[in-house]
């Protein structure tokens, strides 16, 4: 500890603050390449250049770097932001198979259940083989909801379905699912005096809470030990419902290249005028109610681009279709924005384009931390421009740094809905 917090090492201690601001923004940008990186491994997908791009990155932040390089770093954190989301796009469907468009549940059934949320993909594989004729039935939470689109997941007839919302609503959610929760990734928020889940709170990984029970990792060649948890779930209550219907996702890179001739020929037409990507990351904070509004005041011939834990603040909505193309299109997970990038580099090959930002696409883009400031900078590496960011811009972002980020890529922040409406239907 102090070591960390010596002069040498700590990431305030630059004396400029421009420095201080890259170094900031490069730190959380690996951070969330180091996440994205290790649901790979897990998986048994790996790139050295990742790791040593990553070591270099850390290492930068002990030297007296110029300005210039330091933005050349921040640079190259977006291009292996891409190749890692890129990697785990890989690992993901080489494993449990390319995404499918797929109506998901939001009901409950009579059983007994487990809720899993966070984003590790295994974990839910292992758990739904360890749970395959128990007796007990299996639901997504937050950003766990993706995995209802995997053709692996799909088979098993106890995967009932994803039940409650993003991450802040725990309290809530966890309370009333009265099964055994489990917790793979970070998203964990603190349990509050009045709710009784605390005793069927399990968490695995790096996770971990006070009073809650963890999960061993899994041995070399071997796979985690979910008996615990299964056991306790044929104790507890089935869960309570708190919403019925369906919502549809899936809408990954290969899916929507599928339907490329169908979009084509809808923006031809003009019955598609333009596309917003409403990617990142959910919130508490009231100001985040904005991207729903935004969602329901864009016109009808508009498509929302969606992935992350943002999509919950409108994938709910009565939103319709344009000639049978959803108008709220989940890639799913935050590393999903992949599949964003590549559905908007296809389009601008087939619609024989110079630049991406030609394209009738604008950029609303909810952030929060790491992961979703790895996106960020992945998207800049691409050359998109015009990128709206909110609720406010990061507060670690020098006024030097923020002008260069404004001269250079015209991102921007949020303004009141209708004017950010209308200035993205112009192309603005």
């Amino acid at each position: 500890m102090a070591k960390a917090l010596s002069d040498e090492v700590r990431l305030t201690s630059a004396p400029n603050e421009d420095v201080r601001s890259l170094r900031s923004l490069l730190l959380f940008g690996i951070k969330g390449i180091a996440a994205y990186a290790e649901h790979a491994a897990v998986l048994g997908f790996e790139k050295d250049d990742v790791y040593r791009f990553i070591l270099e990155a850390m290492a930068s932040t002990t030297k007296d770097l110029s300005v210039e390089d330091m933005i050349g770093l921040v640079m190259k954190a977006g291009e292996t932001a891409v190749n890692t989301m890129a990697l785990l796009d890989e690992a993901n469907t080489k494993t449990y198979g390319h995404p499918e468009i797929t109506d998901v549940n939001l009901g409950v059934r009579s059983n007994l259940g487990i809720l899993i949320s966070g984003h590790d993909l295994k974990d839910m594989d292992e758990l739904l083989k360890q749970t395959e004729g128990s007796g007990v039935d299996v639901y997504t939470h937050g950003e766990m909801l993706p995995a209802n689109y995997y053709p692996a997941f799909k088979k098993y007839s106890h995967f009932v379905g994803n039940y409650g919302s993003s991450w802040w609503h725990q309290n809530e959610d966890f309370e009333t699912f009265n099964g055994p929760v489990l917790l793979t990734t970070n998203c964990l928020i603190p349990v509050k005096k009045e709710n009784t889940y605390l005793p069927r709170l399990f968490t695995t990984s790096v996770v971990n809470y006070p009073g809650a029970r963890h999960i061993a990792d899994r041995p070399a060649g071997g796979t985690k030990d979910f008996s615990e948890m299964i056991a306790l779930a044929k104790t507890c209550k089935p869960p309570q419902q708190i919403e019925t219907g369906k919502i549809t996702g899936g809408f990954a890179h290969s899916q929507v290249l599928a339907l490329a001739d169908k979009v084509i020929d809808a923006v031809k037409s003009g019955a598609i005028k333009r596309f917003v990507v409403m990617a990142g990351c959910d919130g508490r904070h009231k100001t985040r109610g904005y991207f729903t509004e935004v969602a329901e005041a864009l016109p009808k011939d508009t498509v929302i681009l969606t992935a992350g834990c943002a999509k919950y603040r409108y994938n709910k909505l009565a939103m319709g279709d344009i000639g049978g193309i959803p108008r709220v299109l989940d890639a799913g997970q935050c590393n999903d924005s992949y599949s964003l990038a590549v559905i908007a580099l296809k389009l601008k090959e087939v619609f024989g384009l110079k630049d991406i930002n030609e394209l009738p696409i604008s950029y609303d883009i909810a952030w929060y931390e790491q992961k979703a400031v790895a996106v960020l900078l992945a998207l800049l590496y691409l050359g998109v421009k015009g990128i709206r960011l909110g609720p406010t811009l990061p507060a670690f972002l020098s006024p030097a740094v923020a002008k260069v980020l404004v001269e250079k890529f015209d991102i921007k922040p949020i303004d009141t809905v209708n004017d950010d409406v209308a200035a993205m239907m112009k192309g603005q």
